[in-house]
């Protein structure tokens, strides 16, 4: 049985997309058939926020660090998961919850599970997650995290007060150049609480984001030449 977990949505014409005009609806449109030209080729309309993706600096930084220009070190390596599935919806995650969850060793990846992804095709998915709070955010960066993945769509409080600032823990985070891996899926497939994560954004030039094919081992994989 394979420990090689895919943690990425499938990309395709008709998913689910956030409902904003900076965001745009997935396409995919056959261009050349077997029966006619001898070969099969499609043209592909994405976002750079399509589906599970990777949020550069770049995103909400002004001349910050863009897709092709992030650490290949930070996106491959071992990443502990958090188990936050059984938390009531709108919960914010406090410094001491990530406390009692990490104890006194941090790593470099985390990645939030909420299961989240058991919405993933509804309107729902954008609404009632669990989130960080703005200690947390700052807290992490103190740490020295350089990656942090989510089962839901961001890391913000999805559903915001009024006249609340927007994206702050987006902001904190990437600031900071803390990479973002979001809406990731399949993580209660894992049975390790520390996973080897693999996830490399498409190399776009200048780009704020990516999609992504995320995978992760289930356990620790030895990267060590023989």
């Amino acid at each position: 049985m394979t420990r090689l977990i895919d943690l990425t949505h499938l990309i395709h014409e008709g998913m689910l997309t956030y409902d904003r005009p900076w965001h745009v609806q997935v396409e995919v449109s056959q261009l050349a058939h077997i029966e006619n030209q001898g070969r099969e080729t499609r043209r592909l309309v994405l976002g750079s926020h399509t589906g599970t993706h990777v949020d550069a600096p770049a995103h909400f930084v002004q001349s910050g660090n863009t897709i092709e220009n992030l650490s290949l070190e930070a996106l491959i390596g071992p990443a502990r998961i958090i188990d936050y599935s059984s938390l009531p919806g709108l919960t914010e995650i406090s410094v001491e919850m990530l406390k009692e969850e990490l104890g006194e060793i941090i790593p470099q990846r985390i990645i939030l599970r909420y299961d989240w992804d058991k919405y993933w095709g509804d309107e729902k998915y954008y609404t009632g997650h669990p989130y960080l709070s703005e200690h947390a955010a700052r807290w992490l960066v103190e740490k020295g995290v350089k990656l942090v993945g989510t089962d839901a769509a961001m890391p913000d409080n999805p559903e915001p007060p009024a006249n609340s600032p927007d994206s702050p823990i987006h902001k904190i985070l990437l600031k900071s150049k803390v990479i973002l891996l979001e809406y990731l899926c399949n993580i209660h497939q894992l049975t390790s609480e520390t996973v080897t994560l693999m996830a490399l954004p498409l190399k776009v030039k200048g780009a704020d984001g990516a999609p992504v094919r995320c995978v992760a081992y289930d356990g620790l994989m030895n990267f060590e030449e023989k």
